[in-house]
């Protein structure tokens, strides 16, 4: 990544619309928008020790391209596409062997999906995200916005990976390699979950989500340093916890809650695997 690209996106970032001309600023957009395309780009990368960065400039300039943008046509045939001119249809290839089985999925330009990614029907992937290789995103799932997707991903149907732009400080959602998202999940607000980590259907994942751990007697949480970590190979399925107020214990009622109740073994290997044959 050039450090003249990301001085350019910021100082364009900073200067006052009446002063910002576009001449000048569209090019530069252009470098960026392929190096999001390209994966040289993206708005999170991982650190030798584990950790992930997050760029915020990345996603300065992913606002720039809208600041820059006037409203176009891009409509082909049957297929109505309205949007900000620096924003054209993604520029697949079979090159790139990522598989987009027909039906009505859409990948906005500025991402990045890897060879071996399989996109089922109705699906959606947003601005700024990176898919790794040999994910699979099934169908009515969503990956949003600057989300980092790991290699070897299964989202299940109805998936939901939470998008982040602004604050342009705030944390993209992160799942590393060889995560299981089951049906109807949401994972958003940041929330980083580490690699082997099994999500079972219908387990939702916020900032402010509490996940209990069954086998180490613990609470998981966002601290003021980190986001709500899902550890590796965790897995997790959706629970409740009684009400402590008075009216809750009166009327009976329980709080959903996130619990792990144990962690990944060979009998959870044998029903996460992902079918080869597929691919």
């Amino acid at each position: 990544m050039s450090t003249t690209l990301q001085s350019s996106i910021e100082q364009f970032v900073s200067t006052p619309a009446e002063e910002l001309r576009s001449e000048d600023a569209i090019p530069v957009f252009k470098e960026f928008l392929d190096g999001l395309n390209e994966g040289s780009i993206r708005a999170a990368s991982r650190s030798t020790n584990g950790d992930w960065i997050t760029h915020q400039w990345v996603k300065q300039g992913i606002l720039l391209g809208f600041r820059l943008g006037t409203l176009v046509d891009f409509s082909n045939n049957a297929f109505p596409f309205f949007d900000k001119d620096t924003y054209p249809l993604h520029p697949f290839h079979l090159s790139h062997q990522v598989r987009i089985v027909p039906g009505g999925s859409s990948i906005r330009t500025g991402t990045y999906l890897a060879p071996g990614v399989v996109c089922m029907p109705p699906m959606y992937v947003n601005v700024g995200a990176y898919v790794d290789a040999n994910t699979m995103i099934d169908s009515h799932a969503l990956v949003g916005s600057c989300a980092q997707i790991g290699k070897r991903v299964h989202l299940s149907a109805a998936a939901q990976v939470g998008g982040v732009l602004e604050p342009v400080g705030a944390r993209p959602v992160i799942i590393e390699d060889d995560v299981f998202v089951g049906g109807g999940c949401g994972v958003y607000e940041g929330c980083l979950v580490r690699e082997g980590a099994v999500l079972a259907p219908g387990v939702i994942l916020t900032g402010a989500t509490r996940l209990y751990d069954l086998v180490n007697d613990c609470i998981h949480e966002k601290t003021t340093d980190g986001p709500l970590e899902v550890p590796a190979q965790a897995v997790v399925v959706p629970g409740a916890r009684a009400s402590s107020t008075p009216f809750g214990k009166a009327h009976q009622l329980s709080l959903y809650t996130p619990i792990i109740v144990k962690y990944r073994d060979a009998r959870t290997d044998a029903s996460t695997t992902l079918e080869s044959v597929l691919r």
